[in-house]
């Protein structure tokens, strides 16, 4: 639906009526403490970027989120998970 686009930037896309959570802090928290900006360098965004996906502004694009969860050695499931809130949406009514 690109009615639901609100923003591109930097291969990252905001969609409405969903929401990309994640556990980016907790695991860097894990990891020796790592700062936000030592993941930027890792995975090759800026520290904004970081700092944005944290804080679910935006959902990183697939290769990304990728190289996120390989940086912590999880399975891109543990490190993101999606929640629908559209009714229209199989998972969210299990009945259509």
């Amino acid at each position: 639906m690109l009615s639901q686009l609100l923003f591109v930037t930097a291969g990252e896309v905001a969609m409405a009526n969903s929401e990309i959570r994640n556990n980016i802090r907790r695991l860097r928290f894990d990891n020796g403490e790592m700062t936000q900006q030592q993941l930027a360098d890792k995975v090759g965004v800026t520290r904004q970027t970081i700092i944005a996906i944290e804080a679910g502004k935006y959902a990183p694009s697939l290769p990304l989120a990728f190289r996120i969860a390989r940086t912590f050695q999880v399975p891109i499931e543990q490190m993101f998970m999606y929640q629908d809130d559209d009714p229209e949406s199989p998972k969210a009514n299990p009945d259509a």
